[in-house]
């Protein structure tokens, strides 16, 4: 059978295609999102999970919309407007696209970052969106771009992670944030902020989020997935009370609601006065463990070593040496594979004909805090051993 005719230029995930190969025994992996498995709240969740039982309601159907417990805690718990309304979602990938299947036809012009997060490039691609990029700097989006484009096309999105950028891990100066908040509002164009890694801040000041700045014209997506655990799958949208109203339709024809009963887990671990003591914790543990990863860095490479100095979440992005004689990011993730390290290369974060894709400093998307540091050197000598072998 043949796949619908909007399917057939879908790419397919490169991080979900190495996923069987990356987890190996043999294997270090830098190369997924992952949180620190051992680091995961469980002894917080334990009694949550316990007395489930005991409330039969929590496992008949539920609100679309989300636990209604859990809905009013995350109004207090994310300090939301009146003007404000939040839906629980299947992670905060299911938030964005909803939001593409709600309000984005074929043709619609989108704007990202590049390089971007591979998921929403995908989803964009499959709401048959006509996606613009712009160039990233170390504060955040390149703003005479931004407004070049907002001006010259009706742009109905920009989708931005301010914080902690996937795939860079850069975050975004306030001067900055102040800047894009003012250029939505002055162009009308509706902002999407994917917040997952804003809780995972370890070095700096904290930075208020974009949409606070606009919020009569943003989506903001959290995920549970980056503080809690991933397989919870449980994330949310948040929006002018109006917006929602067409997401949720398209969520009940979808799923009808999340996991109710993990909801109601969700909700006593957000009332938990011992949460901001186990994220401080995840925090803490992330910084050394980025810390591990400069250090090696620059122990396998000398001085050729550049990557992004992160001040959180779970990304760096690595720049291949320049005198890299050929050695392309694609191909080194593959040797590297073949040393026993798992490794993203720079060219899945663009779309196939992006003209940034090519202009842009070859790099390698590397994930810190899944591993421990002793394995974060041995993946980054063997990163080394590749990189070698390719003649670079």
């Amino acid at each position: 059978m043949h796949s619908a005719k909007h399917l057939q230029n879908l790419e397919p995930s490169y991080i979900r295609e190495i996923l069987s190969a990356a987890t190996h025994s043999e294997t270090i992996s830098l190369a997924g999102g992952l949180p620190a498995s051992d680091h995961f709240p469980l002894p917080l969740l334990h009694g949550a999970l316990e007395t489930l039982t005991t409330t039969p309601t929590l496992f008949q159907y539920g609100e679309t919309r989300g636990y209604g417990p859990l809905l009013e805690c995350i109004t207090k718990h994310y300090s939301l407007l009146s003007s404000q309304s939040a839906m629980v979602c299947n992670g905060s990938q299911q938030a964005l696209d909803l939001i593409a299947r709600a309000y984005i036809n074929p043709g619609d012009t989108v704007v990202m970052e590049a390089p971007s997060y591979l998921g929403a490039l995908q989803v964009f691609a499959l709401s048959q969106a006509q996606v613009k990029t712009i160039p990233q700097g170390s504060q955040g989006p390149d703003l005479q771009a931004l407004e070049t484009l907002f001006q010259s096309c009706a742009v109905k999105f920009f989708y931005a992670v301010p914080d902690f950028h996937n795939p860079t891990g850069l975050c975004w100066s306030l001067d900055c944030r102040l800047a894009v908040a003012r250029l939505c509002r002055q162009y009308n164009v509706s902002l999407i902020e994917d917040a997952p890694y804003r809780q995972l801040r370890f070095s700096g000041d904290a930075l208020p989020l974009v949409s606070s700045m606009c919020p009569e014209r943003a989506f903001i997506l959290y995920s549970f997935s980056k503080i809690v655990a991933p397989g919870l799958r449980l994330g949310l949208l948040v929006a002018p009370s109006a917006w929602l109203a067409t997401p949720e339709k398209i969520k009940q024809a979808s799923d009808l609601h999340c996991n109710q009963p993990l909801q109601a887990v969700l909700l006593a671990l957000l009332n938990s006065p011992e949460l901001e003591v186990h994220i401080e914790g995840v925090c803490a543990l992330y910084r050394q463990r980025f810390e591990a990863l400069a250090a090696s860095l620059r122990r396998h490479f000398g001085d050729q070593a550049r990557f992004s100095e992160v001040q959180g979440g779970m990304f760096s992005w690595f720049y291949l040496p320049e005198h890299r004689q050929g050695c392309e990011p694609m191909a080194l993730a593959r040797e590297a594979l073949n040393k026993g390290v798992a490794v993203v290369p720079g060219d899945v974060f663009y779309r196939a004909d992006d003209p940034l894709r090519h202009t842009s400093a070859a790099a390698l998307r590397l994930n810190f805090s899944h591993s421990e540091p002793g394995q974060i050197d041995c993946a980054i000598a063997r990163l080394k051993c590749a990189f070698d072998k390719l003649g670079a």
